[in-house]
C-alpha cells in the first residue's frame, strides 16, 4: 500500500470496503489520503491544510461511514472533526471546544516561506511566526529554530509548550530521499540550508541583520553547535542537549546507530568526516554567546557533550552559561517548573545578548 507516496505516512485506518485512508505528511501538511487498493493511486482529499491526526472510523459496513479526526493548523488549536463523508471533508463539524482559550487571545500569525537551496536548487520550506499585531513586518528580529530528529519536522499545527519555540525552521516531510541526503554531510548540507534562508529574509527585508539568534535541541543542537563555529552572524545561541564530538558521543550515547549513520559508519571507517564535523575542533572560531541547556540523567545525548562545550567557551573567554536541571532526562518531563524556569532564562539570554525586542 502507498508504494506511489512520496511523503511521510504517519497513520492510516482501513476502511469497511477493504480500502485505507492515510494520514499522509508532505512538507509541512498531514493531509487525510485514500487509497481503494494495492493496485490502485493514493488520492488527496482536499479540503484541509494543516495537521490530521487520531482517525477512527464508524462500524457501518457502508462505504461512507462516519469519519472523525482531530485537526489543528497554525491559527486553530486541535479539536475533534466529523464529517460523514470523505467526499464532504470541507465541511467537516468541529465537535468540540477544548481549547477556546487560546481563541480569546492574540496569538502570533504563521506563513511558510518557501526558498531555493545555494547548494543544490533544492526546495526548502520554514515556517515564519510573526509576533502579535506585527504579521507581515518588515526589518524584524529572527530566532532561527532548528527542529530534532534530524527527522522530526515543524508542521503547520497549533502548539505551545515549554520546548515550543515559534520561529523559522528548514522542514523534512518530502521522503527518504531527502533525508538520505544529509548523510555524510549531517551538519554542513543543512547548515547551509539554513544559511541561505536566512540571507533570502534579510534580502527580502523581513529580517534586520543585526537582531539574529539560534535555538536548537537535540539534533537542533548539534546543528546550533555547528553553525556558530561557521558564522558570528547569530548574536545569542540556545544549545539544548547538543553534540561536540561525535567519536565520544558514538561511544555513550543511548542511540549510536545515530552517529554511525549520519557520518556515514565508524570513527575508524570515516575518520576524516567525524574530525571536520566535530564543533570541538572549531570552537576557536566561535564568538556568540551561548546558553547551555541539558537534563542531568540524560542518556540519549550525554551531559558529558554540554560540559565540554561549556568547558570550552569558560577557557576561550565567550559569554556561556550551563543549566542542568536535577533528574531530567532528554525530554523535560519530570517536574514541570523545569520548563518554566528553562524558558525564563532562555528569554532573560536573548534580551542580554540577542537584542530580541
Amino acid at each position: 500500500l502507498a508504494k506511489d507516496f512520496a511523503g511521510n505516512i504517519r497513520e492510516s485506518a482501513t476502511r469497511p470496503d477493504g480500502g485505507v485512508y492515510i494520514l499522509g505528511q508532505v512538507g509541512t501538511n498531514v493531509q487525510i489520503y485514500t487509497q481503494q487498493s494495492s493496485k490502485k493511486y493514493t488520492i488527496l482529499q482536499h479540503g484541509l491544510d494543516g495537521i490530521c491526526e487520531s482517525i477512527s472510523l464508524s462500524s457501518s459496513p457502508h462505504k461512507n461511514s462516519t469519519i472523525a479526526f482531530v485537526y489543528s493548523s497554525y491559527a486553530q488549536a486541535k479539536e475533534v472533526y466529523v464529517v460523514d463523508s470523505i467526499k464532504q471533508l470541507e465541511s467537516a463539524k468541529v465537535i468540540t471546544n477544548e481549547n477556546r482559550l487560546f481563541t480569546e487571545h492574540n496569538l502570533p500569525r504563521v506563513k511558510t516561506f518557501k526558498w531555493t537551496s545555494d547548494k543544490d536548487d533544492c526546495a526548502i520550506e520554514e515556517l515564519l511566526h510573526y509576533p502579535p499585531g506585527k504579521f507581515k513586518s518588515t526589518n524584524l528580529p529572527l530566532l532561527v529554530l532548528i527542529h530534532s530528529g534530524p527527522h522530526a519536522p515543524n508542521l503547520n499545527q497549533f502548539q505551545l509548550s515549554t520546548d515550543t519555540w515559534g520561529s523559522l525552521a528548514a522542514t523534512d516531510g518530502y521522503g527518504d530521499q531527502f533525508l538520505d541526503e544529509i548523510r555524510y554531510e549531517p551538519l554542513t548540507r543543512p547548515g547551509k540550508d539554513i544559511h541561505s534562508g536566512v540571507h533570502r529574509l534579510i534580502q527580502d527585508g523581513i529580517v534586520d541583520l543585526n537582531r539574529l539568534a539560534v535555538v536548537g535541541y537535540s539534533y537542533g543542537g548539534f546543528l546550533n553547535n555547528w553553525l556558530i563555529t561557521q558564522t558570528t552572524n547569530f548574536k545569542a545561541a540556545l544549545s539544548g542537549s547538543g553534540s561536540v564530538d561525535y567519536v565520544s558521543a558514538l561511544g555513550t550515547m543511548k542511540f549510536p546507530p545515530l552517529i554511525d549513520y549520519l557520518m556515514g559508519g565508524f570513527p575508524w571507517d570515516t575518520s576524516d568526516i567525524y574530525a571536520k564535523l566535530s564543533p570541538i575542533y572549531q570552537l576557536d572560531k566561535v564568538r556568540t554567546p551561548t546558553l547551555i541547556v541539558t537534563g542531568e540523567v540524560g542518556i540519549r545525548v550525554p551531559p558529558g557533550q554540554n560540559f565540554m562545550l561549556e568547558r570550552a567557551r569558560h577557557y576561550l573567554g565567550v559569554p556561556v552559561q550551563l543549566l542542568i536541571f536535577p533528574t531530567e532526562r532528554h525530554s523535560f518531563r519530570n517536574n514541570p517548573w523545569h520548563g518554566k524556569i528553562k524558558v525564563r532564562e532562555e528569554l532573560k539570554w536573548l534580551n542580554k545578548y540577542g537584542h530580541q525586542n
